[in-house]
């Protein structure tokens, strides 16, 4: 244990934070990076599953880094959230906006997954019920080996399409699907009626899930497990967990788009 560990982790950590917040201690910073470290690497390498191989996984930790130096700076001790909470969501935040920074998806990825997304939306619209995968093929005029290979290939993108819903732009309109990041009392009637309506839009959307795919979803951002753990609990392969989570955030964005472009224009 390091000489920093070794000194603060006597203390009450809530008690750190109030010091900090007050005198903005080097030497406690230093500790507080020092023992949230480690979220960077989880978070880095949570992201980095399913990656092109050209997005190294250092370079995720390196730009996760920047989020936990930033959740450091800004973190309020009299939030009603844990500062791992907070920093994971800042982490993940720093990470998918260096790699939007870098453009790293190529353009006809990105113009396949926008085509599955609006495909998506108007067979649900026409329908009015869940649409199943060979109506999306048939529609997309390619054959279920296609269809497949296509979603094998947007796996990587949806995670960097998936946080850009749940993030609106703006440092105060983080939306997880677990919680907003501020206690209402440090709200605005405005911001907690705003919040509270993206997050049911967001509930609402994932019950509307197809069931495995609903599961994939919650096991993957509820319970933190990876997508060869979800394949384990599922009893079936990684790659066809990796579908259903790029078929759900097609779907899940399909829905969210209209809600955010609405939000944004308020």
């Amino acid at each position: 244990m390091s000489r920093l560990l070794d000194k603060y982790n006597q203390f009450d950590e809530t008690d750190l934070w109030k010091k900090y917040r007050v005198t903005k201690d080097a030497e406690i910073r230093s500790y507080l990076v020092e023992k949230y470290s480690p979220l960077v690497k989880h978070v880095a390498g949570r992201i980095a599953i399913g990656m092109p191989q050209n997005v190294e996984f250092e370079d995720l930790v390196s730009y996760g880094v920047f989020g936990l130096l930033d959740a450091i700076e800004k973190f309020d001790p009299s939030r009603e959230i844990k500062f791992k909470t907070y920093a994971m969501t800042r982490i993940r935040g720093s990470i998918f906006d260096e790699l939007r920074s870098v453009d790293w998806i190529p353009r006809s990825i990105r113009q396949k997954a926008k085509q599955l997304e609006n495909i998506i939306a108007m067979l649900e619209n026409k329908e009015g019920k869940k649409v199943e995968d060979e109506e999306i093929a048939k529609e997309l005029g390619v054959s279920m080996e296609e269809y497949n290979s296509l979603l094998a290939k947007l796996s990587g993108t949806s995670l960097v399409s998936l946080n850009d819903i749940w993030f609106l732009g703006d440092e105060n309109d983080e939306v997880s699907f677990m919680e907003t990041l501020e206690s209402p009392m440090n709200m605005n009637p405005d911001n907690i009626i705003e919040k509270e309506e993206i997050k049911n839009v967001i509930v609402e959307a994932i019950q509307s899930l197809p069931e495995k795919e609903k599961k994939v979803i919650v096991l993957y951002y509820y319970e933190d497990l990876t997508l060869k753990e979800i394949g384990e609990v599922l009893e079936v392969t990684e790659s066809r967990i990796s579908q259903l989570h790029t078929k759900a955030v097609a779907r899940l964005r399909s829905k969210l788009s209209k809600v955010k472009s609405a939000i944004q224009k308020r």
